[in-house]
């Protein structure tokens, strides 16, 4: 039954990313993928307690936290991206495949697809598994997820209020105030310890240590594929930005450099 359940989860997972592909074909916009990211764990979290039929506190507990995380995060994406046209990264692309709907199907929804799927399967662990009482782990990974739900919601707000306010009125072009001052990317440092918070608290159901994957991949493509190498290679001849980092933690929180 369990297994069966994670099946299901995984074609309803694709059929939710190929349904996103076909309005990004319709709409000439890739980029609509990345607000279907945070949204994807969403529907995956609500559909694995939907499914199951497992509705108790620990179920009630980790689905309300991915839905009130990916919520937050694709609202944030939608409305930093809205009226901006595709993102550079998916434009360049668009010029440079062949085969660029084929390539885009598989290279881009499907891929995220199968890695959604993949790090979700602690959520869909904990929701699937018999109920005991809640533990002493459980509110150590509602700490975590705290800590690192607090970090990156600061953390973006943060830097829209930044990007709002006239350059007179800014010390510099660089975000270096908040929690900016103690890691150059709060938002993907908070992320990843949402994930680790996740995984904190499938340790409390049998069998959940063995997930330890879904953390792992998460934290590794946020700090070493899609996230943090892709602005520090922006920034790369940006003076003021290498003075910031030069003081900074490049990834986890601490006390700046004097």
């Amino acid at each position: 039954m369990l297994n069966s359940i994670y099946f299901q989860l995984f074609l309803l997972v694709l059929l939710y990313f190929s349904i996103f592909f076909v309005i990004a074909v319709l709409k000439k916009d890739n980029s609509i993928v990345d607000i279907g990211w945070g949204l994807g764990y969403v529907y995956t979290a609500n559909m694995a307690l939907y499914l199951t039929n497992n509705y108790n506190l620990r179920s009630f507990i980790i689905t309300f936290l991915v839905t009130i995380w990916g919520l937050r995060l694709s609202y944030h994406i939608f409305k930093r991206n809205l009226g901006k046209g595709e993102d550079f990264r998916y434009a360049k692309w668009r010029e440079e495949w062949d085969n660029f709907y084929l390539k885009s199907f598989l290279r881009v929804f499907m891929l995220q697809g199968v890695l959604l799927f993949i790090i979700s399967t602690p959520i869909i662990k904990i929701i699937s598994a018999p109920y005991h009482s809640l533990k002493i782990i459980d509110f150590i990974g509602l700490f975590v997820w705290g800590i690192g739900f607090a970090f990156e919601a600061a953390g973006d707000k943060q830097l829209k209020d930044f990007k709002s306010r006239p350059a007179s009125e800014k010390d510099g072009h660089v975000m270096k105030e908040g929690v900016w001052k103690y890691t150059r990317h709060p938002n993907y440092f908070g992320d990843a310890a949402v994930w680790w918070g996740y995984y904190i608290i499938a340790l409390a159901v049998s069998g959940g240590w063995k997930f330890i994957f879904s953390p792992i991949i998460m934290t590794y493509l946020l700090r070493f594929v899609s996230g943090v190498p892709l602005l520090e290679k922006r920034y790369a001849d940006d003076e003021e930005y290498q003075e910031y980092a030069e003081k900074t933690n490049i990834f986890f929180p601490w006390f700046p450099k004097k």
